[in-house]
């Protein structure tokens, strides 16, 4: 392949059929691969480090991973039918302008997993290259944002060999530790706790759900004819395994190694697979793993920014030298908040996780329910690039649900820095995410099919794709 053909040339605009390529099967490496990974580690040790044994703590990462996931590969589903990047859908329950209102939070979102990413693949790489932290943390940002500017064909490359390699990697690690802890003793101590169990389940759920404002993204470029089950399956088994995998080596590092896990993290994962080449070749993999899934974050907030300044610009297309610049907006705001905060990351990190969960679960909900049970998987396309086409600039509708949908969450949501009213009377338990989901989708399928026309082409068919439009979805 010419290294021509290997630069991705689209951005926001529609992935014409003949470009398209690929099998649903991409998926489940690509989403596998970015999932085998330190930070999925140290989410699944949270779970303990907060006070979760390990039976029930496996249990609730499993169906939290279950639950997201499901939500994140309905997402996924999306991408072959309209060739469309995630956020761009966004126009069509919030306006061509008023899409920016999720999206300023979603680049937010990309920043701060590009920074936490950063803090710890920084520590592997400054191992690999014998430097400190902080030189590592810049190297291993540069290599991410060469990688995000490249595009669709290199992500999807990466995550073919971070599955295998990294897949490998975790059977050893995992033989090692077996070798070192009893684990008799270790699943014996099984005791239910509701409020820990519900923080296992929206550690993983929170890490799933983060997934879906980008994951069309890397399925919109497989042929209109992919079915959509399987993209959906794919990209669920590839997620929700590697993530499983990842958070019960988590759990059961944390659970037999305490203090030692949590001063260093990528010290302790690699001083017990052993030393010298083998340690160099975990560090090789933990920097693997964070490169697979901080190119996505990269590549997802340059998706994003896009999408927020065409609405008011009317840009589809972006050149090379555009692309070069967001991206390196995202690097070089990820690495600052990186060094800043590379000396107090496991503190702040379950915070942030649920802080994400906060304000995309309105989203998703309010999304999957226009696309799957209002307009029917179909969307007039040139008009989500038009604020005077049927979609509008604001649909304050959908603004005012995802405003309810994040007020109903605070007095369930349980973070350091606050904690709500009805937290105490379920026994300190965080249910804000299931909040967060049924509610907005309540509202919003209430309010959409109250507008919806008396007659003519079933619910809201003037939201849905119209019948002429040149390159709307095909039914």
């Amino acid at each position: 392949m010419a290294a021509e053909d290997l630069v991705e040339r689209r951005s926001i605009d529609v992935v014409p059929d003949d470009e398209r390529h690929g099998t649903a099967f991409s998926q489940f490496t690509l989403w596998l691969g970015a999932n085998l990974q330190i930070t999925a580690v140290v989410t699944g040790a949270l779970a303990v480090v907060f006070g979760g044994d390990v039976v029930w703590s496996i249990v609730g990462l499993v169906l939290g991973n279950l639950l997201g996931g499901a939500v994140m590969a309905l997402h996924s589903a999306q991408g072959p039918k309209l060739g469309l990047p995630q956020m761009i859908q966004s126009r069509a329950q919030f306006g061509v302008k008023g899409a920016v209102v999720p999206l300023l939070l979603v680049i937010l979102m990309y920043v701060g997993f590009f920074a936490s990413g950063s803090v710890l693949a920084g520590q592997a790489t400054a191992e690999l290259t014998h430097t400190n932290d902080t030189t590592g943390i810049v190297i291993f940002a540069v290599v991410t944002a060469v990688m995000a500017a490249v595009g669709y064909r290199v992500i999807h490359a990466l995550g073919r060999v971070a599955s295998v390699i990294c897949a490998l990697a975790f059977i050893y690690l995992g033989i090692r530790l077996l070798d070192r802890v009893d684990l008799s003793d270790l699943l014996s101590d099984a005791h239910f706790d509701l409020p820990m169990f519900l923080l296992a389940v929206s550690l993983s759920a929170s890490w799933q759900l983060a997934f879906g404002p980008y994951v069309a993204d890397y399925s919109r470029y497989l042929p209109r004819t992919t079915s959509a089950k399987a993209t959906f399956w794919w990209t669920l088994s590839g997620s929700a395994l590697g993530s499983q995998w990842s958070m019960t080596f988590g759990v059961l590092v944390a659970a037999s190694a305490g203090d030692a896990f949590l001063a260093n993290q990528v010290g302790y994962v690699v001083g017990l697979g052993g030393t010298g080449l083998i340690a160099s070749f975990l560090y090789f993999v933990i920097a693997l793993g964070k490169l697979t899934i901080n190119v996505l974050n990269t590549y997802g907030g340059f998706m994003s920014m896009v999408t927020s300044i065409s609405g008011f610009r009317g840009q589809k297309v972006i050149g090379p030298r555009g692309r070069a610049a967001y991206i390196a907006v995202i690097m070089v705001a990820g690495t600052a908040v990186a060094l800043l905060g590379k000396d107090s990351f496991l503190a702040s990190f379950k915070d942030f996780l649920l802080f994400l969960l906060t304000f995309f679960t309105p989203w998703s909900a309010i999304n999957l329910v226009d696309y799957y049970l209002i307009s029917r998987e179909r969307y007039d396309i040139p008009a989500l690039f038009d604020p005077r086409g049927r979609y509008g600039a604001w649909r304050w509708d959908a603004l005012l649900v995802y405003g309810v949908g994040l007020l109903a969450q605070l007095p369930f949501l349980v973070t350091h820095f606050y904690t709500g009213p009805l937290v105490d009377p379920l026994g300190g338990a965080d249910i804000s995410w299931l909040v967060g989901l049924l509610v907005p989708a309540v509202l919003y399928w209430a309010l959409a099919r109250r507008n919806a026309p008396e007659s003519g082409g079933g619910p809201r068919q003037e939201r849905g794709v119209s019948p002429t439009a040149p390159e709307a979805a095909a039914p």
